[in-house]
């Protein structure tokens, strides 16, 4: 046996000694079920001790002396022969003598000379042997010479070699495989520290450089173990430290910092552990599916504000922000020792607090932040001031670590740390990198106690795709994007509307406040709107400006409601949102304000068509702003406009005028309020030209790149919209939108908009077609009245409990019923839907389709068969019901 792993806890030591595993196998013969039953042992005794409380590294160091044991057993039975010039060899992880229930377990045979033939019939069986029992063997055979050639070209063996353990086998070889490896042979130093630098940002980017995910990889996200193992690898390269203990012995870490290092490490391996656990397999990848039970194993329970998975949750996003800090910390360090000596290089003082130091800020005494505890700001309002500096020397970070918890009551209410602050808004440049860095290093949090509060905060739901403090700073970097000249082509609207702020960093602000407030229980729009009011006061803000900050937060929703779930067809409903905006002023902040929320709470969630909704709410609120509140533009004005658009577009196609007119009296006024010209410009040609036998005819075209049209035009029937959607939803297709018109000799009208299930556009003409056909086969058969969808419902749909929820309202002016729907998303929704419609004797006149996250949130504005509003209680009763009872059943199904 080669080196030996430190159990330290007595318990783990007494249970997994090397003489209880050997005579567990001497029992049994070592034959393979003795093998078999001693792995399973080993696993179940690790699993009681995980819910006895055991400290994670004496789990995961007792499973891999485990293997150590197995292995050798394995060696001595089919080897045991004089074994000169070969070595068994842990490898990785599992030779940190790290290794969870499923981890990789792999092994390197270094061989010389004739040692690998001679014992090759014996390998091959232990090989074999390996897989009988159950152990997943990752195994590399190479010579000492291979490995050097093998470690110089590649960055990753060498930091696998690094990790290597003897097991058993000729030391001598394995003494001389380490001494080919030194720095001064392959892999400088300073070179192989640049390498794992540059492989742990690509690693961050593969994950958007944040560990804030709705679903992390508790391994290889930011902040995750790898970062660990990056600086464990760097140091045994750049110190020759074997453990991380070493670090503090080496006055590299503090306690506290060590301290924080190991409890966090120790945080996520029972995470990982376990994942482990509850999948049987290797898994680190905290999943949905896995998420609320891994809550309850760490002992959560839910309360009246958040659930036990999200207390869970915070909790780990904590660790990881806690995490990334000490890698920040120590890379900066060794980069330090290695690139550039501590002390010396160029200076330039910036004033008596701070100086440049070879491209990094630096503090220039430790006692900057004790005297004066502001100055903690300072640090990141220079940054931003001073773009080409790199970033903070890591004894000026250690400082901040250490010192942030001065950052007390009389810090944040002394005008120097309120000045500093909100100067942070006002600069603009680089708001959002220190914003972050602020919250990385915990002064952010410090200095306001409400973002300290949702530091880590998630929402178990796959609407919220991050952490709210991220989310937050993501919203800020989309308000910043707008005034920025390289980003005018992203969204070039959202720039010339930026242009016409007066004071952006309102903006900013809005921004900043408009999510503060959640996780507290009431209305967090309510809540946070006072506490911004007030901190806009507290900071030397007007009046006036602080009113606005506060009205943004307080109805940051409203416009995306508006537009995603009211008809922005009916002038009533631009006119109460104008009046609710008031002027220009206020529509152009919150216009940004929505636009820079959506795109940063889903990047799903955002696409050309909810910009092109959100743009055409902006312009009918601007034209109602101009025209004055109480003078809202008439139906019958916006009918005249668009006729008078279409009919432009129509004569500039030589299309008969006269027949244009005659057709448009079929059409009801609906029509011309929900399309636009170019649409019924579109639509009406292709009318006029279709005969009898050409019914149903279907129109796929791309609208302006917002989108997919489908247009059905085709004698009403039954079923009509439940077979449409339902044909859409076979096809993979994702409705935005429905509009449907029935005119009065009986043919329907009916406009789908629709994308593909990933959100993106339909631009192969082959799909249009596909499309046409498949919908002109269902419609024009009278007897396909239903239709299977046949899609399952996705895994990660199934780990929420969305209860259906039907509310009903009427709009008078119109003559119809609005019934606003909450349900669990589904495949084939509205078709189920439109079933319960047609069985009931309900027309449908439009539909509003949101799908936010795992729910979907639909409107729909319905009739009886007699066009009229359904205003009995009794059968709006019974229609909730139904809709109830079907949904939640096709749930289960």
């Amino acid at each position: 046996m080669g080196a030996e792993i430190d159990l330290a806890d007595e318990e783990a030591a007494s249970i997994f000694s090397a003489s209880r595993i050997r005579a567990r196998l001497a029992q049994g013969g070592y034959s393979i079920a003795a093998f078999r039953e001693t792995l399973s042992w080993g696993r179940e005794r690790l699993y009681s001790l995980f819910h006895e409380g055991m400290p994670a590294d004496s789990l995961v160091h007792a499973r891999a002396h485990l293997v150590d044991e197995v292995l050798c057993a394995a060696w001595q039975k089919f080897l045991p022969e004089n074994t000169q010039g070969l070595t068994l060899v842990a490898v990785g992880g599992y030779g940190r003598g790290e290794l969870l229930p499923h981890s990789d377990i792999d092994i390197l045979l270094l061989h010389q000379g004739t040692a690998l033939e001679q014992h090759r019939r014996g390998l091959e069986q232990m090989t074999a042997f390996g897989w009988d029992i159950g152990l997943e063997v990752g195994q590399s055979v190479r010579s000492v010479e291979e490995c050097v050639s093998e470690a110089a070209k590649d960055i990753t063996v060498i930091t696998n070699l690094l990790e290597a353990r003897l097991l058993t086998g000729d030391a001598d070889l394995f003494r001389q495989m380490q001494q080919a490896l030194t720095p001064d042979k392959v892999w400088p130093v300073q070179a192989f520290f640049e390498a794992k630098k540059a492989e742990q940002a690509a690693r961050h980017r593969k994950y958007d450089d944040t560990g804030y995910k709705l679903e992390p990889n508790v391994k290889e996200s930011p902040g995750g173990l790898r970062d660990i193992h990056t600086i464990g690898w760097v140091t045994k390269r750049l110190f020759g430290t074997q453990t991380l203990g070493e670090l503090r012995e080496k006055g590299l870490l503090s306690k506290q910092e060590c301290d924080e290092l190991f409890a966090g490490q120790d945080f996520l391996w029972r995470v990982r552990f376990s994942l482990h656990m509850l999948t049987g397999r290797h898994e680190d990848r905290l999943l949905f599916d896995h998420q609320i039970k891994v809550a309850e194993l760490f002992g959560y329970e839910d309360d009246d504000k958040n659930k036990a998975v999200e207390q869970f949750m915070q909790l780990y996003y904590r660790t990881i922000k806690s995490l990334s800090c000490l890698n920040d910390l120590l890379l900066q360090l060794f980069e330090e020792s290695i690139v550039q000596p501590p002390q010396g290089g160029e200076i330039t003082p910036i004033n008596a607090r701070f100086q440049i130091r070879n491209g990094y800020l630096e503090a220039r005494s430790e006692e900057v932040f004790s005297k004066s505890p502001w100055a903690l700001l300072e640090v990141f309002l220079l940054l931003q001031q001073h773009g080409k500096i790199a970033g903070i020397r890591a004894q000026t970070l250690r400082l901040i670590l250490r010192d942030s918890r001065l950052m007390d009551d009389t810090v944040r209410q002394s005008v120097q740390a309120r000045s500093l602050f909100v100067e942070m808004f006002r600069e603009g440049n680089g708001l959002t990198r220190n914003l972050r860095r602020m919250n990385r290093y915990g002064v952010l949090g410090r200095y306001l106690p409400p973002f300290g509060n949702i530091v880590g905060l998630m929402q178990y739901d796959l609407f919220h795709t991050l952490t709210v403090d991220e989310h937050i700073l993501y919203v800020v970097r989309n308000a910043r994007r707008f005034a920025m000249q390289r980003f005018r082509t992203e969204l070039p609207f959202c720039s010339e509307v930026m242009d016409r702020l007066a004071k952006p960093e309102l903006l900013y602000l809005g921004a900043f406040w408009h999510d503060m407030a959640k996780g507290r229980g009431g209305d967090h729009s309510d809540i946070g709107a006072a506490e911004a009011e007030q901190f806009c006061l507290d900071h030397g803000l007007s009046h006036p400006d602080a009113a606005l900050v506060r009205w943004l937060v307080k109805n940051h929703l409203l416009m995306s409601l508006t537009a995603q779930k009211q008809d922005l067809s009916d002038p009533k409903v631009i006119a109460e949102f104008a009046r609710t905006v008031g002027d220009r002023q206020h529509l152009d902040y919150l216009y940004l304000l929505t636009c820079a929320d959506i795109r940063g709470t889903n990047p799903a969630l955002w696409n050309a068509w909810r910009d092109s909704l959100l743009k055409e709410l902006y312009n009918l609120t601007v034209r109602a702003l101009d025209r004055g509140v109480d003078n809202p533009l008439r139906s019958e004005e916006r009918i005249g406009e668009v006729q008078a658009k279409a009919m432009a577009l129509l004569a500039a196609r030589h299309f008969n005028d006269e027949a244009s007119r005659a057709a448009w009296k079929r059409f009801d006024r609906d029509y011309f309020l929900r399309h636009s010209p170019e649409e019924i410009a579109w639509h009406l040609p292709a009318i006029l030209a279709a005969k009898e036998e050409d019914l149903p005819l279907v129109l796929v075209d791309q609208i302006g790149g917002l989108g997919t049209a489908v247009f059905i035009y085709t004698r009403d029937r039954d079923h009509l919209f439940g077979l449409s959607t339902g044909v859409l939803a076979r096809l993979g297709l994702t409705i935005l939108d429905a509009r449907l018109h029935t005119t009065d000799d009986g043919f329907v009208l009916d406009s789908y908009v629709v994308m593909e299930s990933d959100n993106t556009p339909i631009s192969n003409p082959m799909r249009f077609e596909e499309i046409r056909a498949a919908l002109r086969k269902v419609l024009s058969d009278p007897e396909v009245s239903t239709i299977d969808v046949n899609r399952r419902t996705p895994q990660r749909l199934k780990h929420f409990n969305t209860p259906t929820h039907v509310h009903f309202s009427q709009d008078t002016a119109r003559g119809r019923t609005i019934l606003e729907l909450v349900t669990a998303d589904q495949p084939g929704l509205l078709s189920l839907i439109g079933r319960v419609f047609q069985k009931r004797g309900i027309l449908l006149d439009a539909a509003k389709i949101g799908t936010i996250g795992e729910r979907a949130e639909d409107v729909f504005y319905i009739t009886d068969r007699m066009h009229r509003p359904i205003t009995s209680d009794s059968a709006l009763e019974d229609l909730r019901e139904v809709l109830v009872r079907t949904l939640s059943r096709s749930e289960t199904t």
